[in-house]
């Protein structure tokens, strides 16, 4: 049909909001002028849509600039309070989640008993009562252990009950809401990136979970998911020649929390480093600080220089995981909030 070569009037609509709406939200408040010259559109354009913004709600006047001779500029600013998001992450015994307003700032955060071992339903709960608590929420992220694929889990040891479930379809059907899935490490990655302004650099964030290791990687500010979503499932990597790298970090160990004083599991995670400072080179490579302290990390350094120059040995650095993870979740709510909504 002719008019599937046209952008619709509503399509056309939703964009230009979302261009206001992420400007103001960037840059804190602009004038008009300032939004017709960032956005490069006409200034009657830019004065109807602020209208019916600030009619609804969603922005509000802050003032007029100083005047330079003429009539002096309206200053609009975004209502922060206008949309929230809701990022939660799966663990073992525990759900953690948080409640946050279009510029991040946290209005509710806390756990609740890992509810996925039973029952998907009582998650779906959980949620609706967040969302009856705060009715302006507008974006959910969710973050799975193991391999996401478009909303689907494609991989996941912890949770194999959910294999090729598709989180992101059920939960955006139930409460018509954008939402978005993501593997924890590739959220973890990209919530330190945030957190410490990193966003262009590249970066490999490691955990070593009782049910594998895994891995985020960002490389020059984009996440690496890899052709088929597998990126990161560094469980596979053939170090030895007759051991994978799973195989190394547990030596014949049950699933209990790893003790990585000995010399063979510093040994396979300094082979693991040496890999990603040769193929990736980034700058630097993250662990949970709950699983590595600065002593074994020092040891982990020293053992990784024998495999690779030091000049081109990232550095090696601890963080809060758990603070990563959410920071991540909540930035990828915030972008859906703003460019979806």
């Amino acid at each position: 049909m002719v008019t599937d070569l046209y952008t619709s009037p509503k399509e056309v609509k939703r964009a230009i909001t979302q261009r206001i709406r992420g400007a103001l939200t960037m840059m804190g408040s602009l004038t008009k002028a300032e939004l017709c010259q960032r956005l490069g559109i006409s200034f009657p354009t830019i004065s109807k849509f602020l209208h019916q913004m600030e009619v609804d709600g969603e922005i509000f006047y802050k003032g007029d600039d100083d005047s330079s001779g003429g009539r002096r500029a309206k200053r609009y600013a975004y209502n922060p309070e206008y949309m929230s998001g809701l990022a939660l992450f799966v663990e073992k015994t525990e759900i953690n989640y948080a409640v946050f307003n279009s510029f991040g700032e946290i209005k509710e955060q806390g756990t609740t008993p890992n509810v996925l071992q039973h029952n998907v339903q009582l998650l779906e709960n959980h949620v609706e009562l967040l969302i009856e608590k705060y009715p302006r929420i507008r974006s959910i992220a969710i973050g799975m252990p193991g391999a996401v694929k478009n909303g689907r889990v494609i991989f996941s040891p912890p949770y194999e009950q959910y294999l090729n479930y598709n989180f992101q379809e059920r939960f955006e059907s139930k409460f018509q809401i954008p939402v978005v899935v993501e593997n924890d490490m590739n959220a973890s990655v990209l919530g330190y990136a945030s957190n410490f302004e990193l966003e262009e650099e590249s970066l490999v964030y490691l955990y070593f979970s009782p049910y594998g290791p895994g891995s985020g990687m960002m490389i020059n500010g984009d996440v690496v998911r890899g052709s088929t979503f597998f990126t990161g499932e560094i469980s596979f990597v053939p170090l030895y020649d007759d051991r994978s790298f799973l195989e190394a970090l547990h030596q014949g160990e049950s699933n209990q929390r790893m003790d990585f004083e000995s010399a063979g599991k510093i040994d396979a995670i300094a082979r693991l480093i040496a890999t990603y400072a040769a193929i990736l080179n980034p700058r630097a490579i993250v662990f949970g600080n709950d699983e590595i302290d600065e002593a074994l990390l020092s040891s982990i350094r020293n053992k990784s220089s024998n495999y690779i120059p030091q000049d081109h040995l990232p550095l090696l650095v601890t963080s809060n995981l758990k603070q990563d993870y959410l920071s991540g979740l909540q930035y990828l709510s915030r972008n859906l909030m703003i460019m979806d909504y």
